[in-house]
């Protein structure tokens, strides 16, 4: 878990969201939230939203903010029984999941930040929705299709079944633009991720007894 904050300011005054991934799924919850929660309220929300849904988790990876590091925070986790895992600067592997779903968040919220006006947070639990329900190479299906044994249908299909012949209620109408809109974004935000990573990636194969060189920087100019 890891927060997205300095976010635009909505009516309900949230600017922030709280980034939860699944290690096993790769399914994500996305929780919007103002910086200025206390961690009590926090903890109302995890269990609301979190524990409600998936039980009580073994183990919690996080970076060392304030918040996750508070007394309360730990002993609530520790009352649980859940172990708290902190990363560290030089160690992202830790945590890189949540940083690259945050990564892709970021880049859906600004694409769509000019269709979704100042209200962003409305359409958090679509992005959400998008995000789970779309292919991800990792686990080679949706995280959805992993967490529940199937892929979730959305109102995309109702289009592709010709079940959308009747017309329905406005806001279904709204949620199928939206849905569209911000799948479209997801795709776009995971391929200028994909081409990122590409860069940095070269095909090597090691044979037992190569040498290889190996650099361990948590100073600068230490090799």
């Amino acid at each position: 878990m890891d927060f997205v904050i300095g976010l635009p300011r909505t009516r309900s005054k949230k600017n922030g969201v709280w980034v939860i991934v699944d290690c096993l799924t790769k399914s994500a919850h996305f929780l919007a939230m103002k910086t200025t929660d206390s961690m009590y309220s926090l903890a109302k929300l995890y269990i609301q939203e979190i524990v409600r849904l998936h039980g009580i988790p073994v183990s919690i990876v996080s970076n060392r903010d304030p918040k996750f590091t508070s007394q309360f925070w730990q002993s609530l986790q520790r009352a649980l029984g859940t172990q708290l895992n902190f990363s560290t600067v030089f160690h992202p592997q830790t945590d890189g999941q949540s940083e690259r779903v945050i990564q892709i968040l970021e880049d859906m919220l600004r694409a769509c930040v000019l269709d979704f006006g100042g209200n962003w947070a409305d359409y958090l639990p679509l992005a959400e929705f998008a995000y789970n329900n779309s292919y991800q190479s990792s686990i080679g299906m949706a995280p959805y299709e992993a967490l529940y044994g199937r892929p979730c249908r959305s109102p995309l299909c109702w289009i592709e079944m010709g079940e959308s012949r009747l017309l329905g209620p406005e806001i279904v109408q709204e949620t199928i633009e939206k849905i569209q809109l911000i799948k479209e974004k997801l795709k776009t935000a995971q391929d200028r991720q994909k081409s990122y990573a590409d860069k940095r990636r070269r095909p090597f194969e090691f044979e037992e007894g190569d040498w290889v060189f190996v650099k361990v920087s948590p100073r600068r100019g230490i090799f």
